[in-house]
């Protein structure tokens, strides 16, 4: 006879483990971060919706309670948390990793003539502009005017300041020039997803009480939502781009890389790889994504409307990724 899920036996609105402890939300991540989520074909995606949806509407179901986390997370590795909405396949959390490693070693590899530096951080900024769209909080859609000048913004920020600080360090050590695309990216994040979120900054995002009503749209919760994630992107791609320069120095001084050139790029996209299956959850899992707030911080609007409610001392928000 099958195991049978019932309504009520499991809350699959919530993630599977407490998001209140970090280690829970690291082990949250490291399932949503799945690369091989990306090779589920469109009848699984399909099918785990299905299975989602049937099970939110009061069916029970011949699964077991495991199954039904499963089909949960293959769900989300795929749909908007918020609107449900299937994302572009580049833009998902599951992305990250491959493409990431792809992207960073290739930066890494090529950052000595300006047509290269172009090239990647050209090409960094555009799979940036996606993930950040794909991942924006809420049912917020972006004009595609601010998409395209958010866009404009931080390609040309990385790109000033990789290009500026290649001028600079051209009498330094060689292996200060190996930290320049970090520097780079770095600067572009903290342009890109400010911009690529400014509707969010100007008209505030959604946060609910404990009891799921709704307070209002808050700025404030914006702005501290929108550098948590900087944060979170900046960590994210500390490690394997601050790590791989000493590496590939030491291997130069030793002159394997001149004896074997075309090791390079696979071996410092082998090693940002590494690192990125670490740090992307584990810097995803830095801050609850339905982060709390206490009320009092709030606007004043907000606050009256918690006390006519007579909810908790906090709200709460959906902070994006």
């Amino acid at each position: 006879m099958s195991e049978y899920v019932k309504p009520g036996d499991v809350n699959i609105n919530e993630p599977r483990w407490d998001q209140s402890l970090y280690w829970n939300r690291a082990k949250h991540f490291f399932v949503v971060t799945n690369p091989f989520n990306l090779l589920s074909s469109g009848e699984q995606l399909n099918e785990a919706k299905n299975i989602v949806t049937k099970y939110r509407s009061g069916e029970s179901l011949p699964i077991s309670e495991n199954e039904l986390w499963r089909y949960k997370y293959l769900y989300d590795s795929a749909h908007h948390p918020e609107t449900g909405e299937k994302q572009i396949i580049f833009g998902r959390m599951a992305a990250q990793v491959p493409m990431n490693m792809l992207i960073t070693g290739c930066m890494l590899t090529f950052y000595k003539t300006t047509p290269q530096v172009m090239f990647w951080q050209w090409f960094n900024q555009s799979f940036n502009a996606v993930v950040n769209y794909t991942n924006r909080s809420g049912d917020c859609p972006i004009p595609v005017k601010q998409l395209g000048l958010s866009y404009v913004m931080a390609t040309s920020g990385a790109l000033v300041t990789a290009l500026s600080l290649n001028s600079l360090v051209k009498k330094a050590p060689a292996i200060v020039g190996r930290f320049v695309p970090f520097c780079a990216v770095a600067a572009a994040n903290c342009v890109n997803i400010p911009m690529m979120r400014q509707k969010e900054l100007n008209e505030g995002i959604a946060v609910t009480d404990e009891n799921g009503n709704k307070l209002g749209n808050s700025k404030i919760a914006a702005r501290t939502a929108i550098i948590q994630v900087v944060m979170s992107r900046i960590g994210m791609c500390a490690p394997g781009m601050i790590i791989p320069p000493f590496i590939m120095d030491y291997l130069e001084r030793k002159g394997t890389l001149k004896r074997y050139p075309f090791i390079s790029a696979p071996l410092q996209v082998v090693i940002c790889g590494f690192f990125l299956i670490f740090t992307t959850p584990l810097c995803c899992a830095l801050f609850p994504q339905k982060s709390q707030v206490h009320i009092s911080s709030l606007e004043p609007e907000i606050q009256k409307l918690a006390k006519e409610l007579k909810s908790s001392q906090y709200a709460y928000y959906n902070k994006g990724l």
